[in-house]
């Protein structure tokens, strides 16, 4: 396998260093190393693969160097604005902000289940929004096997997801603090508000479920709702989805058909209690499926409970994982 060099971007952040984390455990075949950052942390120290490397501080100039692959996850303005530079340098841009999400010119990737979106890139690539991607693991192979006519969506998504201010504000809210991150506080609390409101009601957050499933499942018609809720967990996201197909199905063709799904660990034995756990998915790069039921309420309907560690697998893992296909198909 070819050896690339490869930069991250924005490497000091929550994502940037489970980057690191999951590079190292997936031993990519890199040959130089890149870590870049604003001023504010331009100047210090990471550590990968057991060497030390000065994170430099991203500018105009970053890419004149030979960089094959660039993972992004410094916020939707300095991806606007370098990750067109990195590409016009030929570095293939994976970037984890909601920036290039819904451009119709950048593939929107989960490589468990669009894989062959990737052969159109023009040098950048998304990554999808935490939530959506667990989400997409589950539902692909099902939509392959008996068509979605609708998905609701109802997310209780971890503080993670709000970077290192929204874990602060659980973590001092549980001593008593006022929140800072949050409108309210998060401790002993939920709230049904993720991103800012829209006009219609919906938050950025629910708006974004909902785009990227039909553009990642090839479905700009399909029929989407979401209710995206911050609850006080520290890591993993957990979403409840009720699922509507076109096609009349059995129950075990369900269970065959996640069971035999890449990504998915299916953990269904309800009468012993076991179902999937954020506090069990954290650190780990699966989708975990269980509660499996028919609802009884629609013809041809399930519900599913999938949850999935939001910062490895909703954000760093997929990006990493994008990376070695990238790789594999390199001549």
């Amino acid at each position: 396998m070819k050896k690339v060099n490869l930069a991250v971007v924005g490497a000091t952040g929550m994502v940037g260093r489970t980057f690191l984390k999951v590079l190292e455990e997936r031993q990519l075949p890199i040959e130089n190393f890149y870590v870049m950052a604003s001023s504010r942390s331009a100047g210090s120290t990471l550590t990968f693969n057991g060497k030390d490397y000065i994170v430099e501080e991203l500018n105009e100039h970053s890419f004149d160097k030979p960089i094959d692959i660039a993972l992004f996850s410094a916020g939707g303005s300095t991806s606007a604005k370098y990750a067109p530079i990195a590409a016009e340098h030929g570095c293939i841009v994976i970037d984890n902000s909601s920036q290039w999400r819904m451009d119709p010119n950048v593939p929107l990737i989960v490589p468990e289940v669009n894989p062959e979106d990737i052969s159109w890139h023009k040098n950048i690539i998304a990554n999808p929004n935490c939530s959506t991607i667990q989400a997409m693991v589950a539902l692909k192979p099902l939509d392959d096997k008996f068509k979605i006519k609708r998905v609701v969506y109802s997310t209780y998504q971890a503080v993670s997801g709000a970077g290192v201010a929204g874990w602060k504000d659980l973590e001092d809210g549980l001593k008593g603090a006022a929140p800072k991150k949050f409108p309210h506080p998060i401790a002993n609390n939920c709230l049904p508000h993720i991103d800012v409101f829209l006009d219609n009601g919906y938050t950025k957050e629910e708006e974004k479920m909902i785009n990227e499933t039909r553009k990642i499942l090839h479905h700009p018609d399909l029929k989407v709702t979401a209710t995206t809720v911050r609850v006080p967990v520290f890591d993993s996201h957990s979403e409840s989805i009720n699922i509507e197909f076109e096609n009349a199905f059995d129950m075990k063709e369900i269970f065959e058909t996640l069971k035999n799904a890449p990504g998915i660990v299916l953990e269904d034995d309800p009468q012993n209690n076991v179902y999937p756990l954020a506090i069990n998915a954290a650190g780990h790069d699966e989708v975990y499926i269980g509660r499996i039921r028919r609802d009884e309420s629609v013809d041809n309907g399930i519900n599913i409970w999938v949850v999935a560690d939001n910062i490895r697998k909703g954000a760093a893992t997929n990006a990493v994982q994008i990376a070695q296909v990238i790789i594999e198909n390199m001549q």
